[in-house]
């Protein structure tokens, strides 16, 4: 295996999680099988020593170089049976949340999985069975790549997204700064004249965008897809939240007419980085009629792919990966987490990941869903995650007691809007 340096990206992501935890936490549930638990481990071990993503650790050797991939075996260190004192689903969820504040360390290994045996009572009907968890640090993937990852380690042998990133020369640096200012004035006109949506304007703060404080709790609605309203399971999911999480605001005395999401989108062209995304402001419009809200919600995401799609964001994101690894590293050391701002991207994260053929096994234990913990951040108390595997879709919740109170409230709200 070659050893090959973190991309500009990654290395942020990786530089940023020491100041806001970002491990993701991809959850699966499996029905009843015959094969024993240590063999199920064994396949699944085997699988993740034949994929070269799942052996590699971190080494940050200095300030003045980027930080490198570097080999690390699949090892027992990587793999956690636990036997719960509640073995229910809702006690696998208390587990899970739990496992936030245990991060990864990078350096040592990017990722784990968690198992959770004989839990009962899954959410789609099944007595009992299996629940798998793939902890895994972001700088490694971000959601599309991580499931992508989670699939083959569950018996899946789809090709795994690759990251074709190429270096840059230090002389090539000024040409491409220049490139783009020069696609930056041209979104300036393109965008004045219309031709290029503007940018998404910020919303302000609400109590779901208070530092995360108390209790953190994770819940979980599951519904068949075809049940979700939309031209696609995003907008439908989207358009819930807005009239759920609306209602629940205002009963906190909160004036939710702005409300809006902050929404990873998946990035066009060749994959740069192991994070090949951006985050995007969407409007909910909870005051819209529920048609109207639907539309409005699908002519914001289009927009937001429209202006991703202008010259003037690759050429950012090719100046952006030829910064030197001293002027970023510093540049992350600036962030200061205690910071507070009156505006925010959105008041709640949704993140919306398709999982694919429900054809993944623990061992010979059907997948029956899916979902995931996404992590809060100091300005992002609560967190939503839009999950779907064959035809069951698994929306999450992850919210602290200080950005939302009573969440079994909120998450009975999004279920009758689900519904």
């Amino acid at each position: 295996m070659t050893a090959r340096r973190l991309t500009a990206v990654d290395a942020q992501t990786y530089w940023m999680s020491a100041s806001v935890p970002s491990d993701q936490f991809l959850i699966y549930a499996f029905g009843q099988g015959t094969t024993d638990l240590d063999d199920a481990l064994r396949e699944v071990r085997e699988r993740a020593r034949a994929c070269d993503n799942m052996r590699l650790r971190i080494e940050d050797s200095g300030f003045w170089t980027y930080p490198g991939w570097v080999p690390r075996e699949v090892a027992g260190d990587q793999f956690v049976v636990h036997d719960l004192d509640n073995p229910t689903w809702a006690g696998c969820l208390d587990a899970v949340a739990a496992l936030d504040a245990d991060q990864l360390s990078a350096r040592v290994l990017t990722w784990r999985l968690h198992i959770f045996p004989c839990i009962g009572g899954l959410p789609n009907g099944t007595r009992s069975g299996t629940v798998a968890v793939l902890q895994i640090s972001h700088a490694l993937a971000d959601g599309i790549l991580a499931s992508a990852l989670a699939a083959r380690l569950f018996g899946r042998d789809d090709d795994v997204p690759t990251v074709t990133a190429t270096p840059t020369r230090p002389a090539s640096v000024p040409v491409l700064a220049l490139q783009a200012v020069r696609t930056h004035r041209r979104l300036v006109r393109d965008t004045e004249s219309g031709s290029v949506p503007p940018q998404a304007h910020s919303r302000p703060v609400l109590q779901t965008n208070r530092r995360p404080e108390g209790q953190r709790r994770l819940r979980t609605v599951v519904c068949e897809r075809h049940r979700v309203g939309g031209p696609t399971v995003t907008v439908g999911v989207l358009a819930a939240i807005s009239a759920a999480l609306a209602a629940h605001l205002r009963e906190l005395g909160d004036a939710p007419s702005q409300l809006g999401a902050e929404v990873p989108m998946a990035k066009s062209g060749p994959r740069r980085s192991n994070n090949h995304y951006a985050n995007v402001g969407v409007g909910l419009y909870p005051d819209a009629e529920i048609g109207r809200r639907v539309q409005l919600i699908a002519a914001d995401l289009a927009a937001r792919r429209r202006r991703a799609a202008h010259p003037a964001m690759c050429a950012e994101a090719a100046a952006f990966a030829a910064v030197p690894a001293p002027l970023l590293r510093w540049g992350v050391q600036q962030f200061d987490p205690n910071v507070r701002w009156d505006t925010a991207i959105g008041n709640t994260v949704v993140s919306s990941v398709n999982r694919g053929r429900a054809d993944l096994r623990f061992g010979d234990s059907p997948v029956q869903l899916t979902t995931g913990l996404l992590g809060l951040s100091p300005m992002m108390g609560m967190t939503h995650g839009v999950h779907g595997i064959g035809d069951t879709v698994t929306v999450s919740v992850y919210a602290a007691d200080s950005s939302i109170g009573d969440i079994d409230a909120y998450v009975e709200r999004l279920a009758d809007e689900l519904r």
